[in-house]
């Protein structure tokens, strides 16, 4: 960590990213609320009339032409998959999971959390398509379960903040390769091939010292993403790859940047001003070079991560939810509910969520292995266990790649969002409920 960064300057930073993931959670409530009203009203025939609108993209012969829904979850959530990739990169790096000691719990914990909701699912679908569903309870959802432990949790430690979202990165990361590995359809490889030299390509831009965000994109959306589109291996993958070609070290050192800064800043007081409110030719010249020097002391991967957050939160996570949390409940629900689809995704989620993450953290603390975060303890794990089962933006993710009958993919669908909901829930009132503990012993104390 550079040393000019103070301990509450990185509190300060790491709780404003909290507050970010605060209000994403709450613009995805609201879009799920409004898909479930339209598609539930007398208008939902524009909502499926929308979701299917073919939309094209062409270049003198070459044509793509797909349907909204389809650009939605094969197109924009690539890029929410780059911003899950920027994220594993840096924490990687430097972050919270560059440190074996301190990662190995929520990494461990993890694990759990998507290994038994896996084998509570195979359980009750062991044959037939309803089978490829497995991989559905395996997700976490970050931006919705951090938004409800900052609702309930204002005064809970910083450090079991940062134990959820560690365990939900590692859980990105999981549902990244189970889509990678098992959710792929036939694979042409000359199409694989073109993709893997278009990756090949960024990584050695990144070793060459390019720095552009602009070659980046370029090639990874014309390139790797086209041809991973093509090739039958899920266009988002296209996204990680990207993101890990993407160079994390700045240009110039911290010293260098420091003593460039100042000299800059030395030259610009020297500098006589001219009359009126313009600047004059050379002070503009020292601000460019000020500009210069900042953006090369900056990592692009931060700045990339840092340009994509806000539109993935605000724009194309609510794009998701509104093109696929849209069910028209129909028949009976009780019915739907209690097939073996349902039961497999609702009780891996609720119950395999909370029993993996939380019996996993038990023995590694047990076998010395870990220990837990500073002033965290148990009952609060146990909340984060159920916090782990809010699986919505990527349980429905993987829906659409498991299923193509709708009987199924609508029984996914209502079982995810009340799940979802169950295991949230149940999740808050724990964590306030220990919230609540807390201040009394505190206040007796004092």
């Amino acid at each position: 960590m550079p040393s000019h960064y103070s301990n509450n300057s990185i509190m300060k930073f790491f709780g404003s990213s909290i507050k970010r993931l605060h209000n994403y959670g709450i613009v995805l409530f609201i879009t799920v609320v409004i898909a479930m009203v339209w598609a539930n009203s007398p208008w939902k025939g524009y909502y499926v009339g929308l979701m299917q609108t073919e939309f094209a993209f062409s270049v003198g012969t070459f044509q793509l032409s797909e349907s909204l829904l389809l650009w939605i979850n094969d197109g924009l959530m690539a890029l929410f998959f780059m911003q899950v990739g920027l994220e594993l990169k840096r924490e990687i790096i430097g972050g919270k999971l560059s440190s074996p000691k301190d990662a190995i719990l929520p990494i461990g914990a993890a694990i759990g959390g998507m290994v038994l909701p896996a084998l509570i699912y195979f359980m009750f679908n062991n044959s037939g398509e309803a089978s490829n569903g497995w991989g559905i309870p395996m997700a976490t959802d970050i931006a919705f379960s951090l938004g409800v432990l900052a609702l309930v949790g204002k005064r809970l430690p910083s450090t079991l903040r940062v134990f959820l979202i560690t365990l939900a990165i590692v859980d990105d990361l999981g549902g990244v390769l189970v889509i990678a590995l098992f959710y792929t359809s036939g694979i042409s490889q000359m199409d694989l091939l073109h993709g893997l030299l278009f990756f090949a390509a960024l990584i050695i831009g990144n070793y060459a010292g390019v720095r552009s965000t602009w070659f980046y994109a370029i090639i990874g959306s014309g390139g790797v993403w086209l041809a991973f589109f093509f090739s039958g291996v899920h266009p988002t993958i296209a996204g990680i790859l990207t993101a890990f070609a993407i160079p994390g070290r700045v240009k110039i050192k911290e010293t260098t940047f420091l003593e460039r800064l100042d000299r800059l800043h030395k030259r610009f007081q020297e500098t006589k001003s001219i009359k009126g409110t313009l600047i004059s030719k050379t002070q503009l010249e020292i601000l460019e070079d000020i500009k210069t020097a900042s953006s090369e002391a900056e990592t692009p991967l931060q700045k990339l991560e840092r340009t994509l957050n806000p539109i993935v939160g605000f724009v194309i996570l609510p794009l998701f939810a509104l093109a696929n949390a849209g069910i028209h409940l129909h028949g009976d629900l009780l019915k739907v509910l209690s097939s073996p689809v349902s039961l497999g995704i609702g009780l891996g989620l609720i119950f395999g969520k909370f029993i993996g993450i939380t019996a996993f953290s038990r023995l590694l603390v047990a076998f010395k292995l870990a220990k837990l975060p500073e002033n965290v303890n148990w009952k609060m794990i146990y909340g984060i266990g159920f916090l782990g089962g809010i699986g919505f933006t990527m349980s429905l993710f993987i829906t659409e790649l498991a299923f193509t009958d709708e009987s199924l993919i609508f029984a996914a669908k209502v079982s995810i969002l009340f799940a979802s909901l169950t295991a949230g829930v149940m999740g808050a009132l724990l964590l306030y409920r220990n919230r609540k503990q807390l201040r009394t012993v505190k206040h007796k104390r004092t």
